[in-house]
């Protein structure tokens, strides 16, 4: 039997999960440098939960400084099995009002100057990402926002902009023209790190206003933002301690996901960098140990 550890990446607003059992936080070293935080470490209904604050406790990190492979690294390390990933959004549809939670399904990454992929020179890997999600992931944070009572949508593309600025109107309207959902600036490349790490990966898209868009929301400022996100931050506490249970403590399998780095690497073996190979210990150890 594999256990369930259910990693939860918290974004904005949400910096602790409170009610865990044996709650301790942690520091996990990685090969690519620090991660945002501490991990917090506990159980919740028989299920091993590892918390790790995105933007770090006090939101010291902005979407761009943020360590994304070393934030996938350590909750890899530490040994979780399924990523749930909170975050705070504009929404480009008037029935995606603030308040509402979206469990997103896809993803269009402009972000620019961010570290990518935990392959490069000396060791290159491809993994696809057609399907940015895990459904299985994805079904029970359906079932546990209806358990709670959380307005919420099913699937959505979640436009990730580099940031820190909010869009511009012209942008706004760009995305909201590609039928875009939502806009954030932090699920890349998370979500394509946590692929590479064989981490079946969901992302509730929390939102807290209309981006500029709106008629009645023609900028978006931080005051407003808080507002909203002070709600936003007690239901996705409620939402991840809902979901665990859903997911119970024997881990059901991703197919598709928990293998992917099976048909990914095309550098010869030969070839590959060993600096670069040993970084990769937490990351592709199940393949590359073979």
């Amino acid at each position: 039997m594999t256990k369930t550890v259910l990693g939860i990446i918290g974004g904005s607003g949400v910096y602790d999960i409170a009610g865990l059992e044996n709650a301790r936080w942690q520091r996990v070293e990685t090969p690519w440098g620090a991660p945002s935080d501490d991990l917090l470490f506990g159980t919740f209904k028989g299920v091993e939960l590892v918390f790790l604050p995105r933007h770090g406790r006090g939101h010291i990190q902005s979407p761009t400084s943020i360590n994304y492979r070393a934030n996938i690294d350590a909750l890899k390390r530490a040994g979780v099995t399924d990523v749930i990933s909170v975050s705070a959004c504009g929404s480009f549809k008037e029935e995606l009002s603030p308040g509402t939670f979206v469990v997103v399904d896809q993803f269009i990454d402009r972000t620019h100057s961010r570290e990518k992929s935990f392959f490069g020179p000396g060791f290159v890997a491809h993994v696809s990402m057609a399907h940015p999600t895990c459904p299985k992931l994805s079904k029970a944070l359906s079932q546990a926002a209806d358990e709670i009572g959380i307005g919420y949508a099913v699937g959505g593309t979640y436009l990730a902009m580099e940031g820190p600025q909010f869009s511009s109107l012209a942008e706004s309207n760009l995305y909201r023209s590609w039928g875009c959902s939502v806009i954030g600036m932090t699920a890349m490349p998370e979500a394509k790190l946590a692929r590479e790490a064989e981490l079946p990966y969901a992302l509730v898209a929390m939102v807290t206003d209309y981006d500029c868009w709106h008629p009645d929301h023609d900028h978006v400022t931080v005051d407003t933002v808080i507002k909203v996100l002070t709600g936003n931050a007690e239901n996705a506490r409620r939402l991840v301690m809902a979901v665990a249970p859903k997911l119970g403590p024997e881990r059901k399998p991703s197919p598709g996901i928990d293998d992917v780095l099976d048909t990914a690497f095309i550098t010869a073996p030969d070839k590959r960098d060993p600096k670069l190979f040993a970084k990769l210990d937490a990351v592709a150890g199940r393949v590359l140990k073979k």
